[in-house]
């Protein structure tokens, strides 16, 4: 196989210039002999914008064979064209050791979706158990919880089949380096379950929410056909052990006899997490970032990538949303960046928990709803959590969200970035209190509580009114009201935002400008614990495998579902497939 690399083309080239240029730049011609290549990569190189030009890499096979295809790159003498093997994921050989009853994996997001599949291709028979519901009654109860605000805290944007990423921009571009294919796996998994056939080679794969709710019921039907079995609305209350070794998982439906278990709960499982901590199960603190939602008008991002933003030249060149990344650094030295950015999408309500609100950004695959969002989030670590116990880090995020909650009166804050920034350095100058109070003093509403409005309804009715014509369309799933978001994060945290904010408006025009919108609480970026696991996957009890990105091992879809792959490997590796054999292994 021939791997070349940078071929360039002009964006709206013609459907066989591709061809073309490959033949060009192999000296060869096209019926001298049979010749077919598959697009590895594509992107899209706008540095000489509005001169636009799409990037591709391509393996290319002869019909003379590996020596043909030896001999040709040999005598071409040019660095981006090599002679390669295709990296072909291969599962494991399987160990020695039987296994008496079958594995129970925790958690339906892509790490143990991944891990289950595997596991039940290759005759283990696992248990998935999942909190929440299949993602078809996930979808109503989401959708009634944007409408009504009436909280599910088991069916929700955290949890139920598919995970936090099932509502998400549906990213599949990772930063692991892979040397083995799990990625491919992955995105040939998806693709084969209906996916677009696109995200096998683009260097920003995105497959679209709408499309995973297709997925999802494709691959949990391969996961029953192939002998594996899924409960839902089933809860992991923690875990029985004997001399360190793992027995059995608790659940609220029962108890599981398993010394086999791959722990995958998603980054929200808070109560999961303080169950195993007071049992014993080892846990550290973990960094994560705290933030900001921020909308635009598309266009000004795409004006800015792209030097063009009308949406008629832009499909004629095959262009797509354009998409953004920023680093920078506030005032305190502490790191901004930009994160989980959604082109044409919305920015979504992603509460779990009853009195506390948090968001995240979400777009479909065709993502055209008019504007960009993403987080502008800034890292902390135990210095903001003020303890170093292993939950502070998730204390923090509750005493955030529910200030959020708060400023929102259950509805998600939004403030415009011009005013936030003008309020909160105006109480700067003043040397004011700027942060709300300890959200403690105040225990969040019930239920009946939760749609109240502020005792000036006129004022804020047309406060929200002045929001919604001057950035509509405001693209927010969920309820949503004008609020003091400058008063929301530690004074330092919003110091550092706002010096992000004005740093990216120097390299995007009009990113820190009167169309800027700020949507809060960003505080999901990733897990606040990590659970400690050896080379062989194990935690300190034997028989567990904390996994994905609830344990700390996964930052999106992609490295999550392929530490559930290597979980599986491990797991792969130690035990011989179970005997087939009748009944179950409850009691």
């Amino acid at each position: 196989m021939i791997r070349m690399n940078q071929l360039k083309l002009p964006c709206g080239h013609g459907e066989g210039d591709l061809e073309i240029r490959i033949l060009k730049t192999l000296k060869m011609k096209r019926t001298a002999e049979s010749l077919t290549y598959r697009i590895v990569r594509h992107s899209v190189d706008a540095r000489k914008k509005p001169l636009l030009y799409d990037v591709y890499t391509v393996d290319v096979s002869l019909g003379g064979g590996p020596a043909r295809e030896k001999s040709l790159v040999s005598k071409l003498k040019n660095n981006n064209i090599q002679y390669c093997r295709p990296v072909i994921y291969r599962f494991p050989k399987a160990g020695e050791t039987p296994m008496a009853e079958r594995p129970v994996v925790i958690g339906a997001g892509p790490a143990g979706l991944f891990c289950t599949l595997l596991l039940a291709r290759h005759g283990y028979r696992p248990l998935l158990i999942e909190r929440g519901r299949p993602v078809e009654q996930r979808q109503e109860d989401i959708r009634r919880f944007w409408e009504s605000g009436r909280l599910d805290p088991s069916s929700n944007v955290q949890f139920g089949e598919g995970g936090a990423g099932t509502f998400s921009d549906g990213k599949l571009n990772t930063l692991v380096n892979d040397k083995e294919g799990r990625a491919a796996f992955v995105l040939e998994t998806f693709v084969k379950a209906g996916g677009p056939p696109e995200i096998m080679y683009e260097a920003k794969p995105h497959v679209g929410s709408d499309r995973l709710l297709q997925i999802l019921p494709r691959l949990r039907a391969e996961i029953q056909a192939a002998g594996g079995e899924i409960r839902f609305e089933t809860c992991c209350l923690g875990f029985r052990t004997e001399q360190g070794v793992l027995t059995g998982v608790e659940t609220d439906k029962g108890l599981i006899r398993t010394h086999t278990a791959v722990l995958a709960p998603g980054h929200s499982a808070r109560d999961t997490f303080e169950r195993l901590f007071a049992q014993g199960v080892p846990m550290i603190q973990k960094n994560f970032a705290v933030g900001m939602r921020v909308s635009h008008p598309q266009s000004m991002i795409d004006r800015s990538q792209y030097g063009i933003d009308d949406p008629a030249q832009m499909r004629a060149m095959g262009l797509t949303a354009a998409p953004y990344k920023l680093t920078g650094k506030g005032r305190s030295g502490r790191g901004v960046y930009s994160f989980c950015m959604c082109p044409g999408g919305q920015v979504v309500n992603a509460s779990s928990e009853p009195g506390k609100l948090a968001v995240n950004g979400m777009s479909l695959y065709a993502r055209d709803s008019g504007r960009a969002n993403s987080a502008i989030v800034m890292t902390v670590g135990t210095e903001e959590f003020g303890s170093d116990h292993p939950l502070a880090g998730m204390e923090f995020q509750r005493r955030l969200e529910t200030r959020a909650w708060q400023l929102g009166q259950g509805r998600i804050p939004v403030e415009a970035y011009t005013e936030l920034k003008e309020k909160f350095e105006q109480a700067e100058r003043q040397d004011l209190p700027v942060c709300s109070a300890d959200p403690q003093a105040a225990p969040p509403r019930n239920d009946a509580e939760l749609t109240a409005r502020p005792q000036n309804h006129a004022a804020q009715a047309a406060a929200d009114a002045a929001i919604a014509e001057r950035f509509a369309p405001v693209c927010i799933e969920g309820g949503w009201t004008s609020a003091p978001l400058h008063t929301l994060l530690p004074a330092d945290m919003t110091r550092d935002f706002i010096d992000g904010m004005e740093d990216f408006g120097r390299r995007i025009k009009g990113f820190n400008g009167e169309e800027a919108l700020v949507i809060g609480l960003e505080s999901r970026t990733s897990s606040p614990v990590r659970i400690p696991r050896g080379e062989d996957m194990q935690s300190r009890i034997k028989g567990l495998y904390p996994c994905g990105e609830g344990a700390g091992y996964a930052g999106g879809i992609m490295s999550a579902a392929m530490d559930g792959m290597k979980t599986a490997e491990a797991i792969r590796k130690k035990y011989s497939p179970m005997a087939q054999q009748a009944g179950t292994d409850d009691k």
